[in-house]
């Protein structure tokens, strides 16, 4: 294979290109082994015009400590250095500063920490412990009758940034929320202004949830989130000011997608890894990493227990046909947020595949786990021998597992109802195509099963669906992908996948199906439908990669709003935005409030940096 060939095969990432020249200038480093990639709008590899737009800190954080960090441990710290420098346009002697401008900081002080419980809340992924994503109509603060008059009120800027998939977090008239760059802002819901602003060296991806607890100088409000380096933090809620951190898990590729969950002073925290991409290396010795759920003391950050989804660590197997040392068995990372059952005293977490040989019997399955010891009471497994990693997608298989897949993850947090029979239910859709329904007090015992979509690696359910007290609101994303002419790179298919659905919660029945709108003239667009979907009574709110957020009649599936996200912002803190893409986080609605980011920038997305805030007449 040829050079570029190699590129492209590990998604033609600069710094994985790099890793392959000792070269130190930059610009012929760019046009002798990546300017066909990146120019060419090749599947998750950030063109040249995105490049341009990140900062060098960005750049460097993410080949140092964040999401590269595998990619790039080869290259030295000069190698690095002109990398950034290159495809910035910067330098470090000028690199750009990130701080909030004076002019974006609040006047006032923020609110107490006795202050920020009360009123309206949206707190981490949820909204509550059941992971119901749904608000009442008192939380909400807006009808479904209210919703077409739902105008922008304020945009707020990501400075530096290109992507935005964090979802923000309500409590007592302040949004907290993170960022690409390792910002976590507390900013005003009202006017967008900046309380305080805290600087985590990496991306943090994670919801922040709110949560009273006892440290050594009192009773104190925390803000608690993690970032994609495995590392959990805590802050004062009202100032910012670090309490603790800690990294809950060792190896150098795992992460915290999922919000923590916090409940009696204890926070649960999902952990996940990027492990599943570092295998597209030949010579990578996939794969170690095993998923957990960490129970942390909220005041301290002391571990009380830790529960891997595999019992036993990763050893060696067999080799490649490189002769690299393969290893296993490996995998099962939790995406998604607990879910807490306050009746049992237990938590529930659903699970993804294994990225090597052996696979085991936890893996895309629910899980049941004592809150006090983190003991795994049962597990369902839903799709057994599911191995896969991302060197399946890629020209060289080198590290593909025999089985290959079918990569059918559970990225949705359980969502835990009570049926009309006063039967209980745990939901959750899946990569596959099919939403679930087992009962949480039969060991698992499937309830009932739905298709909605195809499914496939980027297919069926992503990031999660909403229920209300009769039905679940699913988007369906089936994404497609078209390979582009003479390359191995693909573009957005503009006419697949997408779709919101309504199913009864008692048997699945379909109820309505109310079908994408369609892509238009738009480029790079596709019309899945990957976000998470949040609710209020009356109306389902579900985002599309093609940028529009738009609220759909609970009753029959009627669009009450569109909202087309795509384009420039002015914003409140003067930074330079744009929305995208809407994936990953939905929105958080409360206090009359609807807040969303836009701008998804993997897997061919469209970037964009800002968080945008809607009310009713955009008062």
């Amino acid at each position: 294979m040829s050079l570029l060939g190699r590129c492209v095969a590990s998604f033609c990432v600069l710094f994985f290109c790099a890793s392959i020249l000792s070269a130190q200038d930059g610009a012929a480093l760019y046009k002798r082994t990546c300017a066909a990639c990146h120019d060419s709008g090749a599947e998750r590899v950030p063109s040249r015009e995105t490049l341009k737009a990140m900062t060098l800190e960005r750049v460097l954080a993410a080949m140092e400590s964040g999401a590269m960090i595998a990619m790039a441990s080869r290259l030295s710290v000069a190698e690095r250095h002109a990398v950034a420098e290159f495809v910035t346009g910067n330098s470090l002697g000028n690199a750009s500063t990130t701080v909030p401008l004076p002019q974006a900081m609040c006047a006032d002080a923020p609110r107490a920490s006795n202050d920020l419980m009360s009123g309206p809340q949206w707190s981490g992924w949820g909204a509550d412990l059941a992971n119901t994503r749904a608000q009442d109509a008192a939380t909400a603060g807006f009808t479904a009758a209210e919703v077409p008059r739902l105008k922008l009120k304020w945009a707020f800027g990501f400075p530096g940034d290109v992507s935005a998939s964090a979802q923000p977090t309500i409590a007592a008239g302040q949004v907290f929320v993170g960022s690409q760059g390792g910002r976590v802002y507390a900013l005003n819901s009202t006017t967008g202004c900046v309380n305080w602003w805290f600087e985590a060296p990496v991306t943090v991806r994670s919801a922040v949830v709110i949560g009273r607890v006892e440290t050594e100088s009192g009773t104190s409000l925390a803000a608690f989130f993690g970032d994609v380096f495995g590392v959990v933090y805590a802050v004062a809620a009202d100032t910012g000011k670090l309490l603790w951190k800690v990294r809950v898990d060792s190896h150098p590729a795992a992460r915290i997608t999922g919000s923590p969950t916090f409940y009696r002073g204890r926070l649960y925290v999902p952990v996940s890894s990027s492990e599943e991409a570092s295998a597209i290396a030949p010579d990578y010795q996939c794969c170690r990493f095993r998923g957990s759920v960490v129970a942390l003391d909220g005041g301290t950050g002391k571990q009380v227990w830790k529960t891997n989804t595999i019992n036993e660590e990763a050893r060696p197997t067999k080799k490649n046909k490189n002769g690299t040392q393969l290893w296993g068995p490996s995998g099962v990372a939790i995406w998604s947020t607990p879910t807490i059952d306050v009746k049992k005293n237990l938590l529930y977490v659903t699970t993804g595949d294994n990225y090597s040989h052996p696979s085991t019997e936890n893996s895309d399955a629910f899980l049941a786990m004592d809150l006090d010891s983190g003991k795994i009471l049962w597990s369902k497994q839903i799709t057994p021998s599911d191995v896969w990693n991302t060197a399946c997608r890629m020209p060289d298989k080198t590290n593909c597992p025999e089985s290959s897949g079918p990569d059918f993850d559970f990225g949705a947090s359980p969502i835990l109802v009570t049926l009309s029979d006063g039967r209980r239910a745990l939901v959750a859709g899946q990569k596959s195509g099919v939403v679930y329904a087992i009962d949480p007090d039969k060991r698992g015992e499937v309830i009932w099963q739905a298709r909605i979509g195809k499914g496939g690696t980027l297919g069926g359910i992503e990031w999660g669906s909403a229920a209300d007290q009769s039905n679940v609101y699913v988007g369906l994303s089936d994404i497609g992908r078209i390979v582009l002419p003479n390359s191995l790179g693909t573009d957005a298919d503009p006419k697949q996948g997408g779709g919101l659905f309504a199913l009864s919660l008692d048997k699945g029945e379909r109820l309505w199906y109310a079908p994408p709108p369609g892509c238009g003239e738009r480029k790079r667009c596709s019309p899945a439908q990957s976000a998470a979907v949040s609710a209020i009574p009356g109306a389902a709110f579900s985002g599309s990669v093609d940028g529009h957020l738009r609220a759909y009649n609970s009753k029959d599936g009627a669009i009450l709003w569109d909202f087309d996200t795509v384009g420039p912002y002015k914003t409140v803190n003067g930074v330079e935005a744009r929305g995208g893409s809407l994936d990953g986080g939905g929105p958080a609605i409360g206090g009359g409030m609807l807040f969303v980011n836009s701008g998804y920038v993997v897997w061919g997305g469209m970037p964009g940096n800002v968080l945008l805030a809607f009310s009713v007449d955009g008062k």
